[in-house]
């Protein structure tokens, strides 16, 4: 199966899944539900939850029993990306090809519907059903709380944030990367793992390694398109990076620099996967995808 036909396919399982556990759109407060659902719902590629169903399949993990971290890392997803878009941070107007939301419902409620999803991911792994065990749920729930705090996604953006106008080194261009966007896609990886039956700390460490280096390849393949895309195909403000001037990967070293260093963790990502016959086929797939990716 090609990595667009098997990331289709998780696209459409995770949006199933998700329409299935959002609040509906009508139930009280309805504004809020519509706002968390036009920040979920429609749009995005659903990257992390692809690395949860494709990491769950190396420890064979049952696809029903990935359903809820992979909702839940692509709720933590959406709610970074609605309060990203927030006037006191990044100030963006357009997101997944539509307006923000904070355009479409206004800033109070944008906070509030990125604020109800980090509420929401947590209960769904809360109540991740059996087999998955009592250990392993509390392991799952700190995963994801680490990706997300200050030592993850809020800390990277908090880099980014005091970042602007300044030229970083290389080491500190990487760990705000690492922390604002690889973070969250390790967590996506561990958390598919964990699900399944026959994982070992062996295969644990391979996946860890495979995240990490993904994870900070697909940021720098992301500062790479803000220089080389178009924002109709990039469904967000191409050159909003430069505008602002933030410091990135190709401002650095270039884009031909920026996009061999790309290569290269791609490669060691799939270097860690050795061993791993067909099991993570899937990973491998997306590993490709992640870096070749025009959008």
């Amino acid at each position: 199966m090609s990595a667009e036909a098997l990331l289709n396919e998780y696209q459409a399982r995770v949006e199933r899944a998700l329409n299935a556990c959002l609040p509906p759109a009508g139930s009280a407060p309805a504004e809020l539900h519509r706002a968390m659902r036009y920040a979920v719902l429609d749009g995005g590629k659903r990257i992390r939850p692809a690395l949860v169903y494709a990491a769950g399949c190396v420890t064979g993990a049952e696809p029903a029993l990935l359903d809820a971290p992979a909702c839940a890392v692509e709720m933590i997803h959406a709610y970074s990306l609605v309060h990203d878009d927030l006037p006191a941070m990044d100030d963006d107007d357009l997101r997944r090809g539509k307006p923000t939301c904070h355009k479409a419902f206004g800033e109070a409620t944008a906070i509030l519907a990125g604020d109800a999803l980090i509420a929401l991911a947590f209960q769904l792994l809360a109540r991740a059903a059996p087999p998955v065990t009592d250990s392993m749920r509390v392991k799952m729930i700190e995963t994801l709380a680490q990706a997300s705090g200050s030592h993850g996604m809020a800390g990277g953006q908090a880099l980014d944030l005091a970042a602007a106008g300044k030229t970083l080194s290389l080491a500190e261009l990487e760990l705000m990367h690492v922390q604002k966007t690889g973070a969250l896609i390790r967590a996506s990886v561990l958390l598919g793992a964990y699900c399944g039956p026959n994982l070992d700390q062996a295969v644990l460490s391979q996946l860890d390694r495979y995240a990490k280096r993904i994870g900070l390849a697909f940021q720098i393949q992301d500062d790479i398109l803000d220089e080389t895309g178009d924002t109709q195909t990039l469904g967000k403000t191409q050159g909003a990076d430069r505008a602002r001037n933030k410091p990135t990967y190709p401002a650095l070293l270039g884009l031909s620099q920026a996009r061999q260093i790309a290569n290269d963790l791609r490669d060691a990502a799939l270097d860690s996967l050795a061993g791993l016959d067909g099991r993570a086929e899937a990973l491998r797939q997306l590993a490709h995808y992640i870096v070749a990716r025009t959008s």
